[in-house]
């Protein structure tokens, strides 16, 4: 009740949301390029509406520098680094700040849309000229971020076992994550993949805390929403997919593509859905993933826009509506800190049921009931695959 409850509340305030966008939008556009007319026929420019749209999309999408805010109406942002290379021109590099935020072009290339492209002369766009783009973006530089606190949190949790192993109980971040390295394997792990679960556990624990690090660091504020981008997700569902495959036997592939009792009509039918449920299931894994995490932080951006909108229409309404806003804003963060936790775990533990089910036995011989070792997997991909 309380989940229906949730999703009926983000869907009427997403709704209330455009359609305050939309009405503010069309008043925008009014005559003389957005010049308001005086009661003595001249014209003042119109004060500069929030484009709530192209905010939330610099906001998901990925960009060549940390963008903070404005202070005294200059951006306040971390240039990054901007590598190129063309077939004509050669290889370039610079830093992004030297674009002027879309405003001037360099050596020959200028930003468009967060896209880097070729212009001549003029300064127009050369389409003549191809432009491969190999630059440090913010999704990249947060990634290696990532990967780096991840690799310094666990060597240094490992170099604490290796120094007293279980003759000392552990202490500070040793003992938050030790709970939590237990979990999986004790709720992901042995219920799943049986006495097979040590083989497949530093893969587990990899991706569980890979992605727990890019959702809890895409939440702090100026950051990348890295676990939101589809081609990050599509990465990770590509590597579980090649464990899955490699996982496979001959039971497997027999089951695919010859299902044992069922009649020929159904398995002209049932084959071709078993195939393609190979590649589903990662594609399952990657859109999961995608839509949970870019879902939260569009409702973030939201709730602070509609202060904009609506001081748009009054001031009163603005101040007004702020604490209403802030209090739906910090409530929709704390629940996105939990959602960092359950997509993790989720992603990690449906890995696992697909890894199961890629080498589990067969039929026992002799007439003996078949012997499933994982009891619980069909109940947990059924649960979470809802």
């Amino acid at each position: 009740m309380t989940i229906k409850w949730t999703k009926s509340f983000v869907v009427a305030v997403f709704s209330i949301f455009m359609m305050l966008l939309s009405n503010v939008t069309f008043a925008q556009h009014e005559v003389n390029n957005g010049a308001e007319i005086t009661e003595n026929g001249t014209t003042v420019p119109r004060e500069e509406k929030i484009d709530a749209a192209k905010l939330i999309m610099e906001h998901v999408m990925d960009n060549h520098e940390f963008h903070f805010g404005e202070h005294n109406g200059h951006p306040v942002s971390i240039p990054l680094p901007v590598i190129l290379f063309s077939p004509q021109r050669g290889f370039d590099a610079f830093m992004s700040s030297s674009f002027q935020h879309g405003h001037a072009a360099y050596k020959g290339y200028k930003m468009e849309h967060d896209k880097v492209k070729a212009v001549n002369e003029e300064g127009n766009v050369d389409e003549s000229v191809k432009v491969y783009d190999f630059s440090l973006t913010r999704n990249v530089v947060q990634m290696f971020i990532a990967v780096l606190l991840l690799i310094l949190l666990m060597t240094n949790i490992a170099g604490k076992y290796k120094a007293h192993g279980t003759k000392k109980a552990p202490s500070g971040f040793q003992n938050a994550v030790e709970p939590v390295i237990t979990f999986v394997r004790d709720e992901v792990g042995k219920p799943n993949l049986g006495h097979n679960y040590e083989k497949y556990m530093p893969y587990l624990l990899t991706v569980f805390f890979f992605i727990l690090i890019n959702n809890l660091v895409g939440l702090i504020p100026g950051s990348a929403n890295v676990t939101g981008n589809i081609s990050f997700t599509l990465v990770l569902a590509f590597i579980s997919m090649l464990v899955i495959l490699f996982s496979t036997n001959g039971h497997f592939w027999g089951h695919i593509f010859w299902p044992p009792g069922v009649p020929l009509f159904v398995k002209v039918i049932l084959i071709p859905v078993e195939f393609a449920g190979v590649f589903i299931k990662p594609m399952a894994l990657m859109i999961r993933l995608f839509a949970n995490m870019i879902a939260g932080h569009i409702v973030i951006i939201c709730f602070i826009s509609l202060i904009f909108i609506f001081g748009a229409m009054s001031k009163v309404a603005g101040v007004g509506f702020s604490p209403l806003s802030l209090a739906f804003t910090i409530f929709i963060y704390f629940i996105e800190i939990l959602v960092a936790f359950i997509q993790a775990f989720i992603f990690t533990n449906l890995t696992a049921v697909f890894i199961g089910q890629a080498f589990e036995t067969g039929h026992v011989d002799h007439g003996q009931a078949p012997h499933d070792p994982h009891p619980t997997r069909d109940h947990r991909e059924k649960e979470f695959a809802l």
